[in-house]
C-alpha cells in the first residue's frame, strides 16, 4: 500500500492573491490543487490520497474531488504549525491502518506539473532504500557568505543539488522519526527529507524534473498558465 500526502495548508503570502491560497486559484477554470490530485489519481503505484488542508476548504475540495472523479481520496487532516507539523498530521492518518512495508509519498499541492514517471520512480526506490528525493542540478554559480555582504567562498556547483517534491519514504520508519520530535523541533525542519537524513535513514537521490516547479510567485503562476494554455491548444 502506498499513501500520497498532499500538502494544501499554505496561505501563499508571496502570491499577492488577496487572501486566496494559491492552491485554490483557478487556471483554465480548474483549481491548481485539482491538477495535482489528478496526477496522483492516475499514478498506478498510489493507492490512497490524504489531503492536509484547513477545515474551511474541506467542502470545496470535496466538491472538486467529486466533479473531477478523484476516487483515491481517503481523508482530510488539519495543518500543523509548520510544514513538517502538517506532514506529521498526514502521517498520523496514514498509520492508522498501515503495514510495515507501506510507503508514503509527500507532495505540494502547488507542484501541479509532477509527472507519473517521477511519482512512480520515487516509490519504486522504496524497494531498495528507506527514502527517495528527486533533485535537479544547480545551474548557477553559488557563493557562500556568512553575513550576506562579502564572499567567503565559492561552492562547487557540480556537487550541489536542489531538492524537489514528491519525496517518498517507508511510512512507519518516517512516521517514527517525526513523532519523536517536539513541536519546536518540527518547526525547525526546513525540508521533508532533512529529518530523514539527520536521523540516518537510507535516502537515495533520483533525477527530478525542471518542469516540476512550485507555484510560489505571480511569475510562477503565469508560467503555469502558459503551459496549460499550450497543452489545451495542442489537444
Amino acid at each position: 500500500m502506498n499513501y500520497a500526502i498532499i500538502l494544501s495548508g499554505g496561505i501563499g503570502t508571496r502570491m499577492n492573491s488577496n487572501g486566496l491560497p494559491k492552491q485554490y486559484m483557478e487556471v483554465n477554470k480548474k483549481p491548481i490543487i485539482v491538477y495535482t490530485l489528478e496526477k496522483f489519481e492516475s499514478a498506478e503505484c498510489v493507492d490512497k490520497i490524504i489531503i492536509v488542508a484547513d477545515k474551511i476548504w474541506h467542502g470545496c475540495i470535496k466538491t472538486w474531488i467529486s466533479d473531477y472523479k478523484i476516487t483515491k481520496f481517503e481523508s482530510f487532516c488539519l495543518p500543523g504549525k509548520s510544514r513538517q507539523g502538517s506532514i506529521l498530521s498526514g502521517l498520523e492518518k496514514c498509520v492508522e491502518s498501515s503495514s510495515p512495508d507501506d510507503g508514503v509519498i509527500i507532495h505540494d499541492a502547488v507542484r501541479p506539473l509532477v509527472s507519473d514517471k517521477l511519482i512512480s520512480k520515487c516509490i519504486a526506490q522504496l524497494n531498495l532504500h528507506e527514502g527517495c528525493m528527486p533533485v535537479i542540478p544547480v545551474s548557477d554559480t553559488i557563493y557562500f557568505s556568512k553575513q550576506g555582504v562579502t564572499i567567503d567562498s565559492l561552492l562547487e556547483r557540480d556537487k550541489l543539488f536542489a531538492g524537489q517534491a514528491p519525496e517518498a519514504f517507508n511510512l512507519l520508519k518516517y512516521y517514527q522519526i517525526n513523532k519523536e520530535l517536539s513541536a519546536d523541533e518540527l518547526d525547525k525542519i526546513k525540508g521533508t527529507t532533512e529529518i530523514a537524513y539527520l536521523k540516518g535513514l537510507d535516502i537515495v537521490m533520483t533525477d527530478g524534473e525542471f518542469l516540476n516547479f512550485k507555484i510560489t510567485t505571480p511569475e510562477d503562476l503565469k508560467r503555469f498558465e502558459a503551459i496549460v494554455g499550450k497543452e489545451n491548444q495542442e489537444k
